[in-house]
């Protein structure tokens, strides 16, 4: 019965979890947005490192897409259909970058780490 039930609730998770990707990906769509338009720079100070390294034409881009999403928010239009469908809301630009960032933050810490070992073994 157990693993009965342990089926039957993997499925029905499995099918939320598409249909919420599906639904955030139709909103996305629907104003021509990626998901990593979606992270605030001015929240994340990561996130500002990162978008800080990427090429300025993919910042660009970037900011040019959150222009006309708001544009389109308060003109309470959406894309035209055939530009929705041209629209790759998870293709990511973000994350690799973000992903160093964090690499060099970790070996920063670990450099003061071992600098700060050194020291208290000095005294």
């Amino acid at each position: 019965m157990s693993s009965f039930l342990q089926s039957f609730l993997g499925s029905q998770e499995k099918l939320v979890g598409s249909s919420a990707h599906e639904i955030l990906s139709k909103r996305l769509r629907k104003y021509g947005l990626r998901y990593d338009d979606l992270y605030d720079r001015y929240y994340d100070l990561d996130i500002k490192e990162a978008l800080n390294r990427l090429p300025r034409e993919i910042v660009n881009a970037r900011n040019q897409r959150l222009k006309r999403s708001m544009d389109l928010s308060m003109k309470h239009e959406y894309l035209p259909e055939n530009l929705q469908q041209m629209q790759t809301p998870f293709r990511s630009y973000l994350q690799d970058m973000l992903a160093l960032v964090y690499v060099s933050y970790m070996g920063t810490y670990a450099m003061l780490g071992m600098k700060l070992a050194k020291e208290k073994e000095e005294k």
